[in-house]
């Protein structure tokens, strides 16, 4: 069975969108769409597909201030890729743990 994980943003949730960066929530938002409809296209050629939340990084992008290491951050897409169990498709998740789209 092979998997993939699209990376996404908490801002891509619906409980997460922010008028303050608005194109990035929306971009994130139709990822997470394309999440579930690619998990249910896919389904029946064995191919698992879920999104995921890295959290807040220290990354060129995130910044020094950020909480996280970019190993913390990798962590739930390499567990998903390679230990998850396969039932687990066409959900988002954080620190290996399904969240609310």
């Amino acid at each position: 069975m092979e998997s993939t994980q699209d990376i996404s943003s908490g801002y891509g949730a619906l409980e997460g969108l922010s008028y303050d960066v608005p194109s990035y929530c929306l971009s994130k938002l139709a990822l997470n769409g394309a999440t579930i409809m690619l998990a249910q296209a896919l389904y029946s050629k064995e191919i698992v597909v879920n999104s995921i939340c890295p959290g807040w990084v220290k990354t060129d992008m995130g910044g020094s201030s950020a909480p996280r290491t970019p190993a913390e951050g990798a962590d739930t897409a390499i567990w998903l890729a390679t230990d998850a169990p396969r039932n687990i498709n066409g959900k988002f998740l954080r620190d290996r743990k399904v969240i609310s789209f």
